[in-house]
């Protein structure tokens, strides 16, 4: 097993290029090594084989408010529209339970860690965080080009903003968080993991170097990288009219 005190502290942050507001920085504890996002509380486990690749869901016990938008059926079907050349050694797919500070302060639709402790062994994962269905979104009406482009996506989505002098805000609706989430988070997240792919395979032999590398890049080329990539799947499997599905239970 790795030892996680060797852990590159960068991966999965800002730094590597994820999320555009996860600001939230969340004490590690004394003792406890693991990251904020992989102390997990009660959780159970489902295996899922998908074109021949093997991946293990992660879901965390909801809690108050809070629920998961996205069943693992929804997300299995959606994996089995990915290219298996994409899936690479990625193997955990977390339907996480955020904490509510996390949630106040920072929340995210997801995020993917190169190297997630789970069970004391190291794996590629995808998170999708749990919403909580009390809390509204709300977003500055003084807005960056890349921020502008992100609420019009929102807006794609589905989620209803009303405008005040200061700001947009939507209440969270469970249809509008999973359209988000399963057409958009999922396919961001593994362009992510691909571009990862990339820029690292020609080092294989100096892995280290090759995260480097990668973790130089600038933010904006693998944030827009991993748009492009969710962006091209997403139209092509509107036009093949294999989204939007519905709900899968």
């Amino acid at each position: 097993m790795r030892n996680p005190t060797r852990r590159n502290r960068n991966i999965g942050t800002a730094k590597q290029g994820h999320g555009q507001q996860n600001k939230l920085v969340i004490p590690d504890g004394n003792k406890d090594f693991r990251i904020f996002y992989e102390r997990l509380g009660t959780y159970e486990k489902q295996e899922r084989v998908i074109n021949g690749h093997t991946f293990l869901f992660v879901i965390e016990k909801n809690t108050a408010s809070f629920r998961h938008a996205c069943t693992v059926k929804d997300v299995e079907r959606m994996l089995s529209y990915i290219s298996p050349a994409d899936y690479g050694s990625l193997k955990l797919i977390v339907l996480r339970q955020p904490k509510r500070k996390e949630a106040i302060l920072s929340p995210v639709w997801g995020r993917l860690i190169y190297a997630y402790e789970f069970e004391d062994d190291f794996y590629p994962a995808v998170i999708l965080e749990a919403a909580d269905y009390n809390s509204k979104l709300k977003w500055s009406r003084k807005l960056d080009p890349d921020d502008q482009q992100e609420l019009a996506r929102l807006r794609r989505d589905g989620h209803n903003f009303t405008e005040s002098k200061r700001n947009y805000t939507a209440l969270l609706e469970a249809d509008h968080v999973r359209s988000t989430q399963l057409y958009r988070t999922l396919l961001h997240e593994f362009g992510h993991y691909v571009h990862h792919l990339q820029v690292v395979k020609p080092f294989a032999e100096d892995q280290e170097k090759g995260e480097e590398i990668y973790l130089q890049l600038p933010k904006d080329e693998k944030e827009k990288f991993a748009h492009q990539y969710a962006d091209k799947l997403r139209e092509r499997l509107l036009l093949e009219k294999l989204i939007p599905f519905e709900r899968q239970v």
